[in-house]
């Protein structure tokens, strides 16, 4: 009896603690931590611009595995110069862009990454002939550019929260677009196409939680 009472006290530390969660069939489910990281120097290059036809592959990225990937199925987001993609929707008719072949979303919330702490009842766009959910151009999605100094900067309280491939979720702060993340970026100087970005990745499915 003493031993069965010691061994309740340890399964309700255990829960408190989030280390397991119920099933329907009061099993006992391995809840995994939510995974903080910092991605550096992503490129994204693309080739053409300045009138001419922009083009090149897109920098596929998988919060799965934390990675840039090159495969054709297993990603959630890709990058191209300032254009975001995902893994989600219908083709937008730009040159060279991946092949969707999942249900991913998109959608842009108002705030710092500490507040944005959960994916529930948003409003979740997908890539369409219409455009990407992530808008393009300038202040129209995650960035500002500012064509008197020619610099590209993501704009303050854009917090980018993204239901993957596999249904999980995830949010994104981006912080720079320049190689190494310069704090005042020199447009002649430093590298552009280079993305440094914050992000949560929740990997328990149907969990929003976001912190």
């Amino acid at each position: 009896m003493c031993t069965m009472k010691i061994k309740n006290v340890i399964l309700g530390l255990a829960l408190s603690f989030g280390l397991f969660s119920c099933s329907d069939d009061d099993g006992l489910v391995p809840v995994a931590a939510v995974e903080t990281e910092t991605i550096s120097n992503l490129h994204a290059p693309q080739t053409g611009g300045q009138g001419q036809p922009v083009g090149g592959d897109f920098t596929k990225f998988d919060f799965s595995s934390g990675t840039v990937t090159t495969s054709e199925t297993d990603w959630d987001i890709a990058f191209r110069g300032t254009t975001i993609a995902i893994n989600g929707g219908e083709a937008t008719g730009t040159n060279d862009e991946p092949e969707r072949n999942a249900n991913a979303g998109a959608a842009i919330v108002d705030g710092t990454f500490d507040t944005v702490t959960t994916a529930a009842d948003l409003n979740f766009s997908q890539d369409s002939p219409t455009g990407f959910a992530i808008p393009t151009g300038s202040d129209n999605g995650w960035y500002n550019y500012n064509f008197m100094t020619n610099i590209v900067a993501p704009i303050p309280g854009k917090i980018l929260v993204f239901r993957t491939a596999e249904g999980n979720y995830a949010k994104v702060e981006i912080l720079s677009y320049y190689k190494d993340a310069p704090a005042e970026p020199d447009p002649f100087e430093d590298e552009t196409r280079y993305y440094t970005f914050n992000y949560v990745y929740n990997p328990n499915s149907g969990d929003t939680s976001l912190e």
